[in-house]
């Protein structure tokens, strides 16, 4: 149940309470970093990997990937080496390769920091490779107020758990919450929480919805923006 907090509180009830950031894809350009790890876990697997079979992981949950890439080797694992083999990956692939903030993603968030309105940072990915892209953006003075990661939850996305929870941890309600996704999973956990959702397309197209912005990128998108979203509802 929403229960504001000195955070929300002085907030009128129109206004918007918190922005809420999914992390690969739309924050960060880590997709092409995703793709490296799984052909480099099929080749422990002794298997074939395609864009489409990268396609087909978009969005989901560390377990349902690791089943993925094990159906598609050659070679026996279990489902948890193989997931253990994705995440070690990813998380040396993210502290050794360049990574890049996606466009306006840096601006946005100064606005949002600027105004004081709290942040989230809400992903399927496992806490040791948010913590290493946070650690590569800490430069940037990229932080959030709290992070909801797989493990934080039993439900991942498109349950819309990972983002309730989110908006618990801010004591915000997610009717006056803008969560930012480029991916369908990500846009129907937003959706089903209740959240203003806008959606920034990456690997999968995102059609318009109604109460649902489309935007190409986060550099068409600033503060205003998204305020006006959520006292619109």
């Amino acid at each position: 149940m929403y229960a504001p907090t000195e955070q929300t509180a002085g907030r009128p009830g129109g206004q918007i309470q918190a922005v809420l950031f999914d992390m690969d894809g739309l924050l960060v350009d880590s997709e092409p970093l995703w793709f490296e790890a799984e052909m480099a876990v099929m080749d422990r697997l002794d298997g074939d990997w395609t864009h489409d079979d990268q396609l087909a992981l978009f969005g989901g949950s560390l377990r349902k990937s690791a089943a993925y890439l094990l159906s598609r080797g050659r070679r026996e694992a279990t489902v948890d080496e193989v997931a253990d083999w994705l995440v070690g990956t990813m998380a040396g692939l993210v502290t050794e390769r360049e990574l890049t903030l996606m466009p306006g993603a840096l601006e946005l968030l100064a606005q949002v920091r600027a105004a004081g309105v709290p942040t989230a940072l809400v992903t399927s990915s496992e806490r040791v490779i948010a913590q290493a892209v946070l650690a590569r953006l800490d430069g940037h003075g990229v932080t959030f107020g709290t992070t909801v990661c797989a493990e934080d939850v039993r439900n991942h996305k498109p349950h819309p758990e990972p983002y309730q929870r989110a908006a618990s941890l801010l004591g915000a309600d997610p009717a006056r919450c803008v969560a930012l996704e480029d991916s369908p999973n990500g846009v129907a956990a937003a959706e089903a929480a209740g959240c203003v959702t806008v959606a920034v397309p990456g690997l999968a197209a995102i059609p318009d919805a109604p109460g649902r912005l489309v935007a190409r990128s986060l550099a068409e998108l600033d503060l205003a923006t998204l305020a006006g979203l959520v006292a619109g509802r």
